[in-house]
C-alpha cells in the first residue's frame, strides 16, 4: 500500500529498538496518534489500554506493544463490519453515491465503474446528481473516458426520474451494476432525505429489491471536516458503505480510525492516487500494518 510516508513513520520510530515501555512512551504515542488525525476520544481509549496492559501482563519489549497498538486498532475496523460491497442476488446491482461536491465522488464512480468494465461486467451510470450542470457534464466526460453508457436528463430534473430511467436501461441493456451520482449538497436534511427515500422506493418497485449500497464519500485529507460531513449525511442518510478518497502519500492516514470509531460505518473503498486502477478494496489488517510498521508495506489492500 503506497501511502503513508509522513506521520506514522513516527509510530515506526517509536516503536522500534532498545526503549524502555514506561509512561514516556506511551505519552510520545499518544501525541504521534492525534498528530495522524485519530481524534483524541480514540487515541485516549487505545493508549489507555495499551498502559493497562502492559502493567497486567508486564510488558517490556516494545515489539509487544507495537503488536498490541496494531490489533487494538484492527479491533475498531473490523468491529461490526462487513469490508466488502454488497452485490444483488441477481443484476442488476445498484449503488447510490452521495458526498459533498469537491471530495472525489464523481472520480470514485468512475473509477468503481473501471474496476468492474475490467471485470468483465457491464457498468452503467446514472446523472442523478441533477442540480448542478456541472455535475452531470463531469460524469458523462468520465462515462465516455471509461467506455461506459450514462443516463442523464437536463439540470434541474427529479433525480428520481434519471435513476427510474437508468433502472429500465439497465435492465434492457444486461447491466450488472448501476451506479447513481446523487446528492451533491445538503440543503436541508429533510429534503435530502426524502429525496434519498424515493429514490429507493424507484430501486425497490423497479427490481423488487432494495438499493445494494448507499456510498458516502469522504476526502481523506480534510480530516476532521471529513468527519463533520459524514455526521450531516449520516443524519438524513441511510449510508451503508464509506469510500474514502485521496487517501495517498499526503494523507496522514489516522482519519481511517477515526471514521470508523466514530461514526460505525464500515469503510469498504479507498482511493489510493489519480489513476483508474487506484481504487482499492479496504483492508484492515494491511491498512493498519501501513500504518504501524513503516510508509511502505510489501502488496495491497486487496485489489478489487
Amino acid at each position: 500500500m503506497r501511502v503513508f510516508r509522513g506521520i506514522f513513520q513516527k509510530v515506526d520510530q517509536l516503536l522500534t529498538g532498545r526503549r524502555a515501555v514506561d509512561d514516556e512512551l506511551f505519552d510520545d504515542l499518544e501525541e504521534i496518534l492525534v498528530q495522524a488525525d485519530i481524534s483524541i476520544h480514540t487515541t485516549t481509549r487505545v493508549v489507555d489500554e495499551l498502559r493497562q496492559a502492559a502493567r497486567r501482563e508486564h510488558l517490556s519489549e516494545v515489539s509487544h506493544v507495537r503488536d498490541r497498538l496494531e490489533q487494538s486498532l484492527i479491533d475498531i475496523l473490523e468491529a461490526d463490519a462487513n469490508a466488502r460491497l454488497a452485490t444483488a442476488p441477481e443484476p442488476p446491482t445498484v449503488y447510490l453515491v452521495v458526498g459533498v461536491n469537491g471530495v472525489g465522488k464523481t472520480t470514485t464512480i468512475a473509477k468503481l465503474a473501471y474496476r468492474f468494465k475490467k471485470q468483465g461486467k457491464k457498468a452503467l451510470l446514472a446523472a442523478a446528481d441533477t442540480f448542478r450542470a456541472a455535475a452531470i457534464d463531469q460524469l458523462e466526460i468520465w462515462a465516455s473516458r471509461v467506455g461506459v453508457d450514462i443516463v442523464r436528463h437536463q439540470p434541474g430534473a427529479d433525480p428520481s426520474a434519471v435513476l427510474f430511467d437508468a433502472l429500465q436501461a439497465g435492465k434492457s441493456r444486461g447491466a450488472d451494476y448501476i451506479i447513481a451520482d446523487t446528492a451533491g449538497r445538503l440543503h436541508t436534511r429533510t429534503n435530502l432525505m426524502e429525496e434519498l427515500k424515493k429514490m429507493g422506493r424507484v430501486v425497490e418497485r423497479a427490481l423488487g429489491h432494495p438499493t445494494d449500497e448507499t456510498i458516502l464519500v469522504l476526502d481523506a485529507t480534510t480530516g476532521q471536516n471529513a468527519i463533520n460531513q459524514a455526521k450531516e449525511f449520516l443524519a438524513a442518510v441511510n449510508v451503508t458503505a464509506i469510500a474514502l478518497a485521496k487517501l495517498d502519500g499526503t494523507s496522514k492516514g489516522g482519519i481511517v480510525i477515526t471514521i470508523k470509531d466514530e461514526l460505525g460505518v464500515p469503510i469498504k473503498l479507498i482511493g489510493t492516487g489519480e489513476r483508474m486502477e487506484e481504487l482499492e478494496d479496504f483492508d484492515a489488517r494491511e491498512f493498519v500494518r501501513a500504518l504501524v510498521e513503516g510508509p511502505e508495506v510489501r502488496g495491497s489492500a486487496t485489489r478489487g
